[in-house]
């Protein structure tokens, strides 16, 4: 488990620049809600049921759960081609270095087994993984969404397209304002910087490992030195546990709320006790740092259930295939 949990934080900065043409296509055509209330009216009654016991058995799992959505979203898009197993042709993403720590591949196989029993061949694994996002939040104390539908599953998954795809945990803010960006966000959404917030804030579960933080803490600037932003005091409490060149243990991204999706995640960036340097620069611009004092400031974290949502519906519609691109796959780990 330490070794999946090791490089967790780079799920969260999102959407890189990707060179697959049309990647940037955010309008969900095809997409809606209920688009199974007809031909599979239980699938997402099952999917809530499977994800609720897994998170029962392990409430790691939901930080997990949600990572896998992202990560899928960030490469090609949202259909799916994370699940994919290698081929002779070459390694698959979840073979990639980055993706090396994923799990929760066999949560999202029990709900596909779980569906196909009710209506076999026509719930996709990208609309499951969506759908397990949600849920996983919902479970741990997170605010409901509605999720859109009607995703179809790739048939293409590529090792090679991870590091050029995926975003790591030292990016400014310009960098992730531009990584949006390259997503096809509007003006209007940077602008109010709601989406970047609210889905940074899916840092409020999972841990990151030592290794992750072992930069920030002991060579930032490449000369034995300690970023100024974090909290003197938090910097000397997690050097107690991380050693230089350290890779264990790991460390909660919210500091005592790691299990439950709530703003407490805000809190701690305000107070410059953000595990990672992507935390820390939210304060360095003037809408995401009023963001962040916004949430902070409020017992619920003020809008930041109906933000996340609202984000995570967005994300939800980056590069997905419908109507006859792609197929349903019978295995999410096989194309058919």
């Amino acid at each position: 488990m330490a070794v999946q949990k090791r490089v967790l934080s780079i799920f969260l900065i999102q959407l890189v620049l990707l060179a697959v043409s049309g990647l940037n296509r955010v309008d969900g055509a095809g997409l809606r809600t209920g688009y199974y209330d007809e031909s599979c009216p239980d699938a997402e009654t099952r999917a809530l049921k499977t994800i609720r016991k897994a998170i029962s058995k392990d409430v790691t799992v939901a930080a997990a759960l949600l990572r896998l959505h992202f990560h899928d979203c960030f490469v090609r898009g949202c259909e799916a081609s994370v699940l994919l197993n290698a081929t002779k042709e070459g390694g698959a993403e979840k073979d990639g270095f980055l993706n090396l720590s994923l799990r929760g591949f066999d949560v999202i196989d029990d709900v596909k087994s779980a569906i196909e029993k009710s209506c076999p061949g026509v719930v996709s694994c990208a609309d499951i993984l969506a759908l397990a996002a949600r849920d996983a939040v919902q479970l741990t104390g997170g605010l409901f969404w509605k999720v859109e539908t009607g995703r179809r599953d790739g048939r293409i998954s590529l090792s090679k397209e991870i590091d050029a795809n995926l975003p790591f945990s030292n990016f400014n803010i310009t960098q992730l304002k531009q990584n949006f960006a390259s997503k096809g966000l509007t003006k209007k959404d940077l602008k109010r910087s709601f989406f970047i917030l609210s889905l940074l804030g899916a840092h409020t579960i999972g841990s990151a490992s030592c290794l992750t933080i072992n930069t920030r803490l002991y060579n930032f600037t490449g000369r034995s030195d300690t970023d100024p932003a974090l909290d003197p005091t938090f910097a000397s409490e997690l050097k107690k546990k991380c050693k230089p060149g350290g890779i264990l243990p790991v460390f909660e991204l919210d500091q005592g709320s790691s299990t439950i999706s709530d703003a407490h995640f805000y809190k701690a960036v305000r107070q410059n006790r953000g595990l990672l340097i992507s935390d820390a620069a939210l304060l360095d611009d003037h809408a995401t740092r009023a963001y962040v004092k916004r949430q902070s400031t409020s017992a619920a974290g003020a809008t930041f259930g109906r933000d996340f949502g609202k984000s995570m519906e967005k994300m939800g519609r980056i590069g997905v295939l419908t109507g006859s691109e792609g197929e349903i796959r019978q295995r999410c780990a096989l194309v058919n």
